[in-house]
């Protein structure tokens, strides 16, 4: 009796987690399909945001490049 509850306990717990993060997944793919639509029809922020980018990732590799820290095994 008390094996076949905690059966039924897992699965409506795995239940319950697959409806939640399937939710949580198309809220997010949702939206970044509609940020992407709103990037493509705007060139402008596009272009801000590659240079952003180039800007960031162009820091990190000066910082790397300049880093006296040595290596750690």
């Amino acid at each position: 009796m008390i094996t076949s509850l905690l059966g039924v306990q897992g699965f409506l717990l795995g239940g319950v987690q697959i409806v939640v993060s399937l939710t949580v997944n198309l809220l997010i793919v949702s939206a970044a399909g509609t940020i992407a639509v709103f990037l493509a029809r705007r060139p402008g922020w596009l272009r801000a945001q590659r240079w952003f980018m180039g800007t960031v990732l162009g820091g990190l590799a000066v910082r790397l490049a300049t880093d006296r820290a040595p290596a750690h095994p």
